[in-house]
C-alpha cells in the first residue's frame, strides 16, 4: 500500500505508509533514526535510535541499549514535522521508504516541511 508524503511543496509517492529518517546529529556527529507512519491526517514518531547520548540528544525514559544504539518507541503524533535546513551540518537528511531512499535539506535553505498530503 503506498502513501502519499509531502516534503515542502514536493508530494513524494512512498512504497508504503511507512518511512525512516536519519541524519548525523550537528554537534556530537553520530547517527540519529528515527521510523514514522504517515496516516490521514497526522505523522506518527514509532521508533528512534541513536547511536549514543549527548548535547540535545538525550535517550527517551523508556530506552534500551540495543547493538550499541539507544532505542524507544514515542508514539508521538503530530500534524506535521519541520526540519530545519541551514545548510552548516555537512549533510541533509535521508529519508527512506522501502528500498528507495531520497536526500533532503542538504544544502541552506528554508524548512521543510514533512506532512500527510491530506494535512
Amino acid at each position: 500500500m503506498s502513501a502519499c508524503l509531502m516534503a515542502g511543496a514536493v508530494a513524494m509517492t512512498l512504497a508504503a505508509p511507512e518511512f525512516t529518517l536519519h541524519w548525523t546529529h550537528s554537534v556530537e556527529r553520530v547517527e540519529w533514526r528515527e521510523d514514522w507512519r504517515i496516516g490521514v491526517d497526522a505523522l506518527t514518531l514509532t521508533r528512534v535510535a541513536i547511536k549514543g547520548s549527548g548535547a540535545g540528544m538525550e535517550p527517551g525514559p523508556d530506552a534500551r541499549l540495543e547493538a550499541g544504539w539507544w532505542v524507544w518507541n514515542p508514539e508521538t503524533h503530530l500534524p506535521d514535522l519541520t526540519l530545519a535546513a541551514s545548510g552548516a551540518t555537512g549533510a541533509g537528511w535521508t529519508l527512506c521508504s522501502g528500498a528507495k531512499c531520497h536526500e533532503i535539506g542538504a544544502a541552506a535553505g528554508d524548512a521543510i516541511r514533512l506532512a500527510p498530503c491530506g494535512g
